[in-house]
């Protein structure tokens, strides 16, 4: 029997400007019948604890609303803002993008799996272009982690380039994201991986 994952807690990023959705709360955009959020939340049921970048709302499930300060400092700002709010010292950290709802806990699991004995792992797109769906060994983190002056407009890329993270294949949709308005007409009739919408 195969040694059960590491625990892990989430970060969702939800505080973003959503420029090309006319500047509407992502967070609260449905699909489905089902808001991003509330799909985001499913995605990391699991985890030990979850912490969300972004306007407190009303949630089915448990989680701890932060914001960056400033505000909309960009998706490093808000992963270490929510990870400096996590009360407990998990071994991994999930970080995902409040705008991607064909993530699953199946999608977290792979992640989990893939990011054991590195530093990390991160879902990719078909042509192998990394999402923001991540799981990363939190002291690894830590470790890279830019000084609090730094992080507002600090790439992402930047900060894990020293990171050893492993690629993890999309499976259906789990790569796509809702950037726009024509992709959320894209998305809303699209089955994610298990075959629901």
């Amino acid at each position: 029997m195969p040694d059960p994952l590491p625990t892990y807690a989430a970060v969702v990023l939800a505080g973003g400007r959503a420029t090309r959705l006319d500047g509407v709360d992502k967070a609260g955009v449905e699909v489905a019948g089902r808001t991003l959020l509330a799909r985001a939340l499913d995605a990391v049921a699991d985890a030990v604890e979850v912490v969300v970048v972004g306007e407190a709302v009303p949630t089915a499930l448990p989680a701890t609303f932060v914001v960056e300060d400033p505000r909309h400092g960009g998706p490093v700002a808000g992963l270490l803002t929510g990870r400096d709010a996590l009360r407990g010292d998990p071994a991994y950290v999930a970080v995902l993008a409040v705008d991607m709802p064909h993530l699953t806990p199946g999608t977290l699991t792979r992640l989990r799996a893939a990011a054991a004995g590195r530093d990390g792992a991160a879902l990719t797109d078909p042509d192998g272009r990394r999402q923001l769906a991540l799981v990363l060994d939190t002291a690894r983190l830590d470790a890279v982690a830019p000084g609090r002056e730094d992080r507002h407009g600090h790439p992402v890329h930047r900060m894990l380039s020293g990171l050893d993270l492993v690629d993890v294949a999309p499976l259906g949709q789990e790569h796509r994201d809702v950037d726009t308005w024509s992709d959320l007409r894209d998305l809303a009739g699209e089955p994610g991986p298990d075959g629901t919408p």
